[in-house]
């Protein structure tokens, strides 16, 4: 009886196949060698992606240092200049107008001005001989009456002056009295308003009579013509 081949039973036999010759396990192809798996798309574009992060980055950082420049060097102080014997130009001071002053003949003040005794107003009149202006001022005295006189002392250049300041009559003009006077600062002569004296000719009396210093005659008057609420000035000696 010819040996039979023993047969495992924990090995399935392959199935005859007419024509085909059974498979032995020597003749069994090799298996191919596994290639790389190529890498996915998302993993091949995450470097561009840091790259372009990166540069967005760097380009914010130089915006905000540019602007942080810009905003500092606008606030940065003058330069002051070297030169310390340099004086700083002061701000020029606004012109001020020149007061404007009534001018005589004519109307140079209303009563209401002169409510008190020895209240006094100047004015600017033009004088008939030279006709120039003069400074001048208008007096009300102490029983209701107005006096005006030229400012320039009778055939001279000084300007008088009106003073209400006794202590500064005594110490300056080394005359005492208990009312205003009018006194001349380059003789220190005093001229007594309450008082007539001497005019052009000997025959005038007109006020202001020198009761101290060296004067030539008192003060030129001026007419004076209340005319309703105005004080009118007119012709002078």
């Amino acid at each position: 009886m010819p040996d039979e081949k023993k047969l495992d039973p924990f090995k399935p036999q392959q199935p005859v196949i007419p024509g085909v010759g059974a498979r032995t396990d020597s003749a069994k192809p090799a298996s191919p060698e596994p290639q790389p798996a190529a890498p996915p798309a998302a993993q091949a574009s995450q470097p561009q992606i840091k790259i372009i992060a990166v540069a967005a980055a760097a380009v914010l950082i130089l915006l905000v240092g540019l602007i942080y420049w810009g905003r500092s060097s606008s606030h940065k102080p003058a330069p002051v200049s070297a030169d310390n014997n340099v004086a700083p130009v002061a701000p020029a001071a606004p012109a001020k107008a020149a007061p404007t002053e009534p001018m005589g003949p004519g109307v140079i003040g209303t009563v209401d001005e002169f409510s008190k005794p020895w209240s006094t107003k100047h004015f600017q009149y033009r004088s008939f001989v030279s006709g120039q202006l003069e400074p001048a001022m208008v007096v009300r005295l102490p029983h209701g009456e107005y006096w005006a006189f030229s400012l320039i002392e009778p055939f001279g250049n000084c300007q008088l002056e009106f003073i209400t300041d006794l202590s500064k009559l005594n110490s300056e003009y080394g005359y005492r009295a208990d009312h205003p006077m009018v006194g001349d600062p380059c003789n220190h002569t005093v001229y007594d308003l309450l008082r007539y004296g001497g005019g052009a000719s000997t025959e005038d009396l007109v006020r202001g009579v020198i009761v101290k210093g060296n004067g030539i005659r008192p003060p030129m008057a001026i007419e004076i013509k209340v005319q309703g609420n105005n004080i009118v000035a007119g012709r002078s000696e």
